[in-house]
């Protein structure tokens, strides 16, 4: 059964998720969420996530979301190579500082320039 990402591709999270798969060449299902369109609102996608964000995978009867747990799981899944997240704890434990602090220093001010993108797509 094929990995199902549930996504956008203005959302860094989402393009983190998407990036991994494609350098390591996974095979996956793209599940288009439209979130200029509120599909995220929708009782199908929060069945899934109920904060209604995302991106969201799918890998069989599993649901997964926040995007560092997602990358986590699948390095840990794939088992791919150790540049990617290392086994060793000091070095692991690096990354996951990096990954901690990305989300309040610079996802801040990316997820700035996408909610200024979606008010202007929705006042046109």
């Amino acid at each position: 059964m094929v990995l199902k990402v549930y996504n956008h591709t203005l959302s860094q999270p989402c393009r983190a998720v998407l990036l991994l798969l494609k350098a390591n060449k996974i095979p996956y299902e793209d599940c288009h969420v439209d979130l200029m369109k509120g599909k995220q609102n929708e009782a199908d996608f929060l069945a899934l996530n109920p904060s209604g964000s995302v991106p969201v995978i799918v890998d069989g009867d599993f649901v997964l979301t926040e995007s560092v747990a997602i990358l986590k799981y699948i390095c840990a899944k794939y088992k791919l190579a150790d540049h990617w997240y290392p086994a060793d704890l000091k070095q692991r434990a690096r990354v996951d500082q990096y990954m901690a602090w990305q989300h309040t220093a610079t996802r801040k001010h990316g997820s700035a320039v996408f909610v200024a993108k979606v008010r202007q797509l929705r006042i046109i």
